[in-house]
C-alpha cells in the first residue's frame, strides 16, 4: 500500500480505485476520506428530495451506511463511484419520502405560522460544484421540469403525467429526449 494511503488527510487526493480498495478492506480511513470529500454532494442530492434538515441528516447517515456495506456491489465497468453514490443517495431519499412512516408523520404535523416564508427557513443546500444547474439551464424548460420532478423530487413518470395532465407516452418521449440532450451536454461539459 502506498504512503499516500497510509497517511490519509484532506490534502491527499485518492484515486477512485484507491477509495474502493480501502472500502472493500473495510478500512475506516477510506470511509473518512469518502465522507470528507463527498458528503456535501450527497447532502445536496438528499435535500433536493427530502427538503427537511432533520430528515436529510437521517437519510445521509443511511446512505453512508449503505455505501460502506454495499461497496462490493459497485462495478467500475458500469460507471464511476461518484455516480453510483449519487444514485444510491437519490434512491435512498426517494424511498425514505415514500415510506409509510414518513408519510404518516407528515400527515400528523401541525402547520407552523411561518409556512409561507420558505426562503427564510429553507434547508436546501447550494451544492452544485459540478455545474449541474448550468447544464440544466441549456435544455428546454419542459425538459428541465421533467428532470426536476423525476430525479430531484422522486416522481414516477405516471405521477408526472397526472400532475402535468400530459399523456404518459408524451412524458416518456420528453424524458428520453431530455436525457439524451443532458448526456450530450455533460459529455461536452467535462
Amino acid at each position: 500500500m502506498s504512503q499516500a494511503i497510509l497517511f490519509l488527510n484532506t490534502q491527499v487526493k485518492l484515486s477512485e480505485q484507491e477509495i474502493v480498495s480501502l472500502l472493500l478492506q473495510q478500512d475506516e480511513r477510506g470511509f473518512n476520506y469518502l465522507y470528507d470529500n463527498y458528503s456535501a454532494a450527497i447532502y445536496g442530492v438528499v435535500t433536493r428530495v427530502v427538503a427537511s434538515k432533520d430528515y436529510a441528516d437521517e437519510v445521509i447517515q443511511d446512505v453512508f451506511v449503505k455505501i460502506w456495506k454495499n461497496i462490493a456491489q459497485f462495478d467500475a465497468e458500469k460507471g464511476r463511484l461518484y455516480t453510483w453514490m449519487i444514485n444510491l443517495a437519490r434512491n435512498t431519499a426517494i424511498d425514505y419520502v415514500r415510506s409509510k412512516g414518513f408519510q404518516n408523520e407528515q400527515k400528523n404535523q401541525s402547520i407552523p405560522d411561518f409556512v409561507n416564508d420558505s426562503n427564510q427557513y429553507s434547508t436546501t443546500a447550494n451544492v452544485d460544484h459540478i455545474g449541474l444547474k448550468d447544464v440544466l439551464a441549456q435544455i428546454k424548460q419542459d425538459w428541465r421540469e421533467l428532470i426536476d420532478l423525476a430525479y430531484f423530487k422522486g416522481y414516477t413518470q405516471q405521477e408526472i403525467a397526472e400532475r402535468l395532465d400530459i399523456p404518459i407516452g408524451t412524458i416518456k418521449t420528453r424524458t428520453r429526449n431530455a436525457l439524451i440532450e443532458l448526456k450530450r451536454l455533460l459529455k461536452d461539459h467535462r
